[in-house]
């Protein structure tokens, strides 16, 4: 036995090495995109803003079957007929994911309807852009079901038949919020830290799962009505994405089996600063750039 865990330990930093070197030569090489041409995609949230692109962009690389959930009919129809303008089959569904019994109720109709879903987007989602103390009861609980809760009941609407079929993807629309908080979008930031949990035990907990994998997107501001009004010091340094560049890069993710990504790349030099940094250094830098106060023009969608 002692020889065993002896011979364990000395493989483990030979593997640690190969992976990194692996992950080293992906980067340079072009890697080798999924085929999409018999996956049903499901996008919640997907008639507007990043929802919409990514319907856009998944059609466009020849997935087979496009499935819209969202609140709002007008925007759902829009988006469908859009979709099905590029030729490939598209639905609706009007679905609020925070609701659970609605989700389930939703899910069971698209397999009837259209089929086994075997990609998931959770892309849903909504922020206030209030403090703890200026926010509503009731707004602070509709951010958590959506943003946090709602991916529970989705994921267990569809990840059952994933596994059974030993092909699908789960994939979070989150945030760089989940890593680094800001004030005046408590509610926000707090929602997609717990999302960002989620997705990180969910992907450990598919390692033995064969053909079913997960991939959590972690983009910076992005210029959407949904955080209309936002402001930063630096703009020109550090400028908004565009939607429908988060929505390549996340379909992309999806056709090499990425993990987690960061965008833009910049924000990998986040995630270190925060790791290694006082508070007290954290605080400034949060007071240079301008997200200290970010919020204090927001207005939210329209």
């Amino acid at each position: 036995m002692i020889w065993k865990w002896l011979g364990a330990l000395l493989l483990f930093p030979v593997q640690m090495v190969y992976l990194v070197v692996k992950a080293a030569v992906c980067l340079v090489l072009p890697p080798k995109l999924r085929d999409l041409s018999r996956e049903n995609v499901l996008v919640t949230g997907g008639g507007r803003g990043i929802g919409r692109h990514l319907a856009r962009e998944f059609a466009r690389r020849g997935a087979r079957k496009i499935i819209l959930w969202g609140r709002t009919e007008k925007c759902l129809k829009e988006t469908t007929e859009e979709i099905r303008m590029m030729g490939t089959e598209c639905h609706y569904f009007i679905c609020d994911v925070g609701n659970r019994e609605e989700v389930y109720r939703q899910a069971k109709a698209v397999r009837e309807k259209v089929g086994d879903i075997t990609i998931l987007v959770n892309n849903a989602a909504v922020v206030h852009g209030k403090s703890l103390m200026d926010s509503d009861d009731d707004a602070l609980l509709k951010s958590q079901h959506i943003n946090t809760l709602g991916q529970f009941w989705t994921t267990k609407a569809f990840l059952p038949r994933m596994l059974e079929l030993q092909n699908g993807h789960i994939v979070c629309l989150n945030s760089v919020l989940a890593l680094s908080a800001i004030p005046g979008a408590i509610d926000y930031c707090t929602s997609k830290a717990s999302s960002f949990a989620f997705m990180e035990s969910l992907t450990l907990g598919l390692l033995d799962c064969p053909g079913v994998n997960a991939t959590t997107v972690l983009p910076f501001h992005t210029s959407t009505e949904m955080f209309q009004g936002m402001r930063i010091r630096f703009p020109s340094l550090f400028p908004p994405l565009k939607p429908e560049t988060v929505a390549r890069r996340t379909v992309e993710a999806v056709q090499t089996n990425q993990a987690f990504l960061l965008l833009p790349w910049t924000m990998h030099v986040l995630v270190i600063l925060k790791s290694i940094l006082p508070q007290a250094a954290l605080e400034e830098i949060h007071k240079f750039s301008g997200s200290y106060t970010c919020m204090n023009t927001f207005k939210g969608r329209t």
